[in-house]
């Protein structure tokens, strides 16, 4: 869904690969091998115990490979076939984005796109730029707009270090180990501008203009934009800005999360995307609401024109049920980071700071959850129970209204099933349920034929998955 006027770069000519493999990169580029057990094999094959050293990323593993596997691997004419029929399987599934699920449910929108920002992507191990569940839910959200060919295009970080990886020392205690990641061996792309010069977007700091690159990941039939503000342009200590996935240190914490609202919100511009819909996950990225309304009160409008704007296409979902888990900004913190953003959106000080203020014992705070819930038209938890837990948490929000009725609902986690259900067991589905039961999931009546499945079969597939 790239525009125009700016594309990825394609993937760089490093690979020294025979022509009959051509599309390696190809498929080494899109994360779509990442839940096609037999994409996966097609690389596993050409050297296992290589593959295995290189982390099952398909990007490194290719500048590894010998041209002996690779020689080998033309001559083999059963791996040539199953990269055939992979390729081919690869093509057919990039070209059929309109007639899924979303294409046949509201054609009219295949063309109106839907922002989806988090902090972070848990798409696969080889590009390390998640820490837990909240990334999971993004990687997976992302995977399964792909196959129901939602027109989807999301924005995060590229991390320069990743998520730490953790060490336990001989006398028990915990250490962090961080490493910097070597962009040239991800699966991401640059995204050049006309001059075939990386494309940035500027972000205003105290004090300073900062620069962030643009990067793009492939996932199936949707693109990830990821920002990361090591260019050389910036100063040593803004250049460190996205190095690692969450800091304790609160003017780190702000800036980042300025850079991915304002800056993700610029970013998307820059590329020629008009949202029709933003999707905050979680409250990292509220920022952007902030930015959203400045576009409109800049073309004219007033702030509450631009609130009510932005508020009828934003929508957030909450993931944590802990008070200390939401991000929150002393007073004296907004003042330096947002000192002018106020009478840009047409705002007092205060009118500013009231657009999140939360007064609490110790004193006040802005809220971005509290922003996040007051410029969404629909907010949302993650579970029955924790939607029950959200009412309660951000009731006094609503002090007229009774818990039961403070309207943030709950859609219950889901998982993209190719992702983790095993290949033998997707097997079995398909000679049980029938071609396309995945995106007939929520259809009852597609499992009834489950109870038709001999018992030995599936006894069979449980018993080969131990043994695994």
């Amino acid at each position: 869904m790239t525009t125009d006027r700016y594309m990825a770069a394609s993937p760089p000519e490093v690979f020294p690969l025979p022509r009959r493999l051509a599309r390696l990169p190809d498929l080494a580029y899109n994360l779509w091998w990442t839940w096609n057990p037999d994409a996966e094999r097609v690389f596993s094959r050409l050297d296992p115990q290589r593959w295995e050293t290189a982390g099952h990323n398909p990007v490194l593993f290719l500048r590894q490979l010998s041209r002996r596997s690779l020689s080998a691997a033309t001559r083999d004419l059963a791996y040539l076939d199953s990269y055939d029929k992979v390729v081919e399987a690869f093509d057919g599934y990039m070209r059929r984005a309109g007639d899924r699920w979303y294409g046949r449910l509201q054609p009219e929108r295949l063309q109106l796109p839907i922002a989806y920002f988090s902090s972070e992507f848990g798409l696969h191990e080889s590009l390390p730029i998640y820490a837990g569940g909240l990334g999971i839910l993004s990687g997976d959200t992302m995977k399964e707009a792909s196959d129901l060919g939602i027109p989807l295009v999301a924005v995060g970080f590229l991390y320069t270090q990743g998520y730490f990886s953790q060490r336990i020392t001989e006398d028990g205690w915990q250490e962090a180990e961080y490493q910097n990641l070597t962009f040239p061996d991800l699966p991401v792309h640059p995204i050049l501008d006309e001059q075939g010069s990386p494309l940035t977007v500027g972000i205003e700091l105290p004090g300073r203009e900062i620069s962030a690159q643009l990067w793009q990941v492939r996932v199936g039939r949707v693109s990830l934009y990821l920002l990361d503000t090591n260019v050389e342009s910036n100063s040593t200590g803004d250049r460190a800005l996205t190095s690692r996935l969450y800091t304790s240190d609160l003017e780190l914490r702000i800036a980042q999360e300025i850079i991915l609202g304002i800056g993700g919100v610029r970013a998307l511009r820059a590329l020629g995307y008009n949202p029709a819909v933003w999707h905050l996950n979680e409250g990292h990225s509220a920022f952007l609401v902030l930015e959203r309304c400045r576009e409109l009160v800049a073309a004219g409008r007033d702030f509450e024109d631009a609130a009510r704007r932005v508020r009828a296409t934003t929508v957030f979902t909450t993931h944590t049920p802990v008070a200390a888990g939401h991000d929150e900004f002393p007073m004296w913190l907004m003042d330096k980071y947002f000192g002018s953003y106020g009478s840009q959106l047409g705002l007092s000080r205060d009118g500013f700071l009231d657009l999140a203020r939360h007064t609490q014992p110790w004193g006040e705070t802005f809220s971005l959850p509290i922003l996040a819930i007051r410029m969404a038209r629909e907010v949302n938890g993650v579970s029955e129970l924790h939607g029950q837990v959200a009412r309660r948490m951000w009731a006094f929000l609503w002090p007229d209204r009774p818990v039961e009725h403070v309207p943030i609902r709950h859609i219950t986690n889901g998982i993209h099933t190719r992702t983790w259900l095993a290949r033998r067991m997707y097997q079995l589905y398909d000679r049980a349920l029938g071609a396309g039961w995945e995106e007939e999931l929520d259809d009852l009546h597609i499992w009834d034929a489950i109870e038709r499945v001999p018992d030995a079969e599936l006894w069979a597939a449980r018993r080969h998955l131990k043994r695994k």
